[in-house]
């Protein structure tokens, strides 16, 4: 028996012992686990700022596609986001599809703010018509918001993530917006467009952000409203007959794809000019102030030494700098002389700026430009064709509206900077492309199908825009795109002087490109 019990003892303590430890073991475990835990409770910031965005690591800007009605902490985004809320909301599952408007959304500059504001009214007042006023066409129309950062370094995140959204239940059919022509939206696009994601630019406008040059098409998939700085020198040309012996040319050096072709389309008018253009360096974010302001001070001692019949200044820049120069040209030794600065659509951003010496221009300088969209081009100039003021009466009936009623508030409303106008027709193409490329009995279209209606956009299945007519060529871009002419007022705002056209006269009433 005694051996019994010790064997028994033996066997039992040959197993209690370890067991006991094990259970040690486990608690101390479960209580480093939970220290872990806590630390990393303790630790770890929530990087996340909304459904769909956050904030990458190492950046406190909020990036990715806003699901949801987020403003991206702007508050005077808020109104018409939460409109485009309101709309999204409406809709029933399954009955529609996705368009993201991909714009700077965190940008600092109070500048590029308006016209995002007024970009993204545009937008969603072209959701609401789509989604109202289209004798029941489908599929519906949701709108969200896509940010890759305020000058487009997180483009990559946004581009993966828009990317999953063509196939989950978001079912994303296009991409909308891109905003400026700089060297990461281009790669943007690129990306975009090599997945297969259709892209319909609203204000890029630069040469090398577009197909057809060179008989090459780098984009495969993208439209553009506006047209190319080529296309917009030649109808300045054709307005302001420039000559080469009267003209000096101001550029960015090295650019950014807008300021670069912009430069060479001006270079090309004036070519033979006995000046030599003269450069200028701006910070890589060229929204940011720099030095320029000194080089700009500068130029006009040049500007002035040039021959009294030399009248006209090309600049090839952006609006931040090309503020600095009418404020540098405002003091100008040479007063007694007049001057006209021609440049770019870029200059409508000057339209509501607030740091731009308007005195300046009641000192024998104007400053005209190109811009995208005004609200006089067809009320006060009628032409017969390349657009009506019909069209552009159809938008403005939906302003009024959304001042009202469900569609609005969107926010305080400008239409003289032509952003309103230009992000309404960039949402309305989005949306014929999208109505167009559904199959037969069916209402939601494929991803690739949407991106191969751009070059039938034209004669009878063109977009009847407020900015104009929208006539794609087989490249995707507009063809003789009507192109106002606007000029900068002393009294602030901006004053309409004529249309001009890319071809030096409208299009025929059939609008087709020619071969």
């Amino acid at each position: 028996m005694a051996r019994r019990g010790v064997g028994t003892w033996v066997r039992e303590g040959v197993w209690e012992i370890p067991l006991r430890r094990y259970l040690a073991l486990l608690v101390a475990a479960a209580l480093v686990t939970g220290l872990v835990f806590a630390v990393r409770t303790l630790t770890d910031e929530d990087r996340s700022c909304a459904p769909g965005v956050s904030r990458p690591e190492g950046s406190e800007e909020c990036v990715g596609v806003a699901t949801g009605p987020y403003d991206f902490g702007q508050a005077q985004l808020r109104e018409v986001v939460r409109a485009i809320g309101r709309e999204n909301d409406r809709l029933e599952p399954g009955g529609s599809v996705t368009v993201a408007l991909m714009l700077p959304y965190t940008s600092t500059s109070p500048t590029s703010l308006n016209d995002i504001q007024h970009q993204l009214q545009g937008a969603y007042l072209a959701q609401y018509q789509a989604n109202h006023d289209s004798n029941g066409e489908a599929p519906q129309i949701r709108l969200v918001l896509a940010n890759p950062g305020a000058t487009g370094g997180h483009w990559r995140q946004t581009v993966d993530q828009l990317t999953r959204m063509t196939t989950s239940a978001d079912r994303l059919r296009a991409v909308a917006g891109v905003g400026q022509s700089t060297d990461a939206n281009k790669k943007a696009v690129k990306e975009l467009t090599r997945r297969h994601v259709p892209v319909i630019g609203s204000s890029i406008t630069a040469d090398d952000l577009a197909n057809g040059q060179r008989g090459k098409d780098p984009y495969p998939g993208l439209a553009r409203v506006s047209p190319t700085n080529t296309d917009e020198a030649r109808a300045l040309a054709s307005f302001a007959k420039v000559s080469a012996g009267k003209a000096l040319l101001v550029y960015d050096k090295p650019g950014d794809p807008y300021t670069r072709t912009l430069q060479e389309s001006f270079a090309a008018l004036i070519k033979g000019s006995p000046y030599e253009p003269q450069p200028f360096t701006p910070p890589a974010d060229r929204s940011a102030e720099g030095t320029t302001a000194n080089t700009f001070r500068q130029i006009t001692h040049l500007v002035c030494d040039t021959s009294r019949e030399t009248d006209t200044i090309l600049f090839a820049g952006r609006h931040t700098q090309l503020r600095q120069f009418i404020n540098a040209l405002g003091g100008r030794g040479c007063q007694d002389r007049t001057f006209t600065v021609l440049t770019g659509d870029e200059a409508s951003y000057l339209t509501h700026e607030k740091d731009l010496d308007r005195a300046a221009l009641r000192h024998n300088l104007s400053v005209r430009y190109t811009s995208l969209a005004h609200p006089d081009a067809w009320t006060k100039n009628p032409v017969r064709t390349g657009g009506s003021a019909a069209d552009f009466t159809a938008l403005q009936k939906l302003v009024t509206a959304a001042g009202r009623g469900p569609m609005g508030p969107i926010g305080s409303v400008a239409l003289d900077d032509g952003q309103l106008i230009i992000g309404y027709d960039t949402l309305r193409l989005a949306v014929h492309g999208i109505r167009e490329a559904v199959p037969g009995g069916g209402s939601v279209p494929s991803l690739a199908d949407v991106g191969l209606q751009w070059p039938q956009v034209k004669g009878s299945l063109r977009v009847d825009g407020a900015s104009g007519w929208i006539c794609l060529d087989v490249h995707g871009n507009p063809y003789d795109k009507a192109v106002p002419i606007v000029e900068l007022t002393p009294q602030g705002g901006s004053s309409f002087v004529r249309i001009a056209w890319p071809e030096g006269k409208p299009p025929g009433k059939e609008c087709l490109p020619p071969s």
